[in-house]
């Protein structure tokens, strides 16, 4: 772990990674990949200290409410982040300013900061994304080794629902000749429907592989599902996208499921609603 002092937090559409870098270890994961140009150890977080301040400062310039966005390229609820507290302290300055905000993260550690998240529902808007991939115990603790697994996910979707805090799922991605089963998609159906999910996100039954993501992730491979490797080389080569051979069968189940559960499954309209602040007049109505 490492500090450093940043000129700015916000992207332009809203959105802020406080943390570069992840200690969750999980085998596929695209952040990895040589495109984003890391020039330190993907686990030697990167902590950009001013995050809180330079928030402060953003929305103090805003000239209306917004959705501020968070954890797409890094968890904001690693381990670091229960002794330093910065993800805490931006949600108290999204709070302060009446903002509204969607986080995702795969943790658990979400819920040390459910009165934060409660208030900012209360006022605006809160969104808990929570990522979902495999529905077995023992293959999600070799899939996502240093984080909660999907049934404490699961709990931790429950208890934002019993705290009338929205919820989407992010079931991506499925791992071709790992999970890409019948089995593991209803299991995560299943979760999702008790938990009262909004929406889910799914971009298809596969993976993306690409340079730096690739060489982890095979020896991810090598270590825990001998002769995989060779699956994937033969069938993907160095493609970008690694579609299941299961997609389309799988995905008319996705789609005929939450339909029937009136659960959102088409992207555009989930990320329409992520997004969508509520209208000025409720906002306001909100803080009296």
């Amino acid at each position: 772990m490492h500090f450093c002092n940043v000129k700015g937090i916000l992207s332009s559409k809203n959105g802020m990674n406080i943390y570069r870098g992840c200690t969750h270890g999980c085998i596929y994961c695209d952040s990895r990949s040589s495109c984003y140009q890391m020039n330190h150890d993907f686990e030697d977080i990167e902590v950009k200290q001013n995050a809180p301040e330079l928030l402060e400062d953003a929305l103090r310039r805003k000239r209306k409410p917004c959705m501020i966005g968070t954890g797409a390229m890094s968890d904001p609820y690693m381990h670091c982040e229960m002794e330093l507290q910065l993800m805490r302290r931006c949600l108290e300055v999204i709070n302060r300013h009446g903002c509204g905000v969607c986080i995702q993260t795969k943790s658990d550690r979400v819920l040390r900061d459910l009165d934060l998240l409660k208030s900012i529902n209360e006022r605006a808007k809160t969104v808990v994304q929570m990522t979902l991939t495999t529905h077995d115990e023992e293959l999600c603790k070799i899939i996502e080794p240093n984080v909660c697994t999907t049934k404490r996910r699961y709990e931790t979707l429950k208890i934002m629902q019993q705290n009338g805090i929205p919820t989407v799922v992010w079931l991506s991605p499925i791992l071709p000749f790992i999970n890409d089963t019948e089995e593991n998609l209803h299991g995560i159906l299943d979760y999702c429907f008790d938990a009262g999910v909004r929406g889910i996100i799914c971009f298809g039954m596969g993976t993306t592989i690409r340079d730096g993501d690739r060489e982890y992730f095979y020896a991810a491979l090598d270590r825990h599902f001998p002769k995989m490797k060779p699956r994937y080389i033969n069938k993907f080569g160095y493609s970008y996208e690694c579609a299941s051979d299961n997609n389309d069968a799988l995905m008319r189940i996705f789609h005929k499921e939450c339909e029937k559960h009136n659960v959102l499954h088409h992207v555009g309209q989930i990320f329409d609603y992520l997004y969508a602040f509520p209208k000025t007049e409720d906002a306001q109505l909100s803080l009296f």
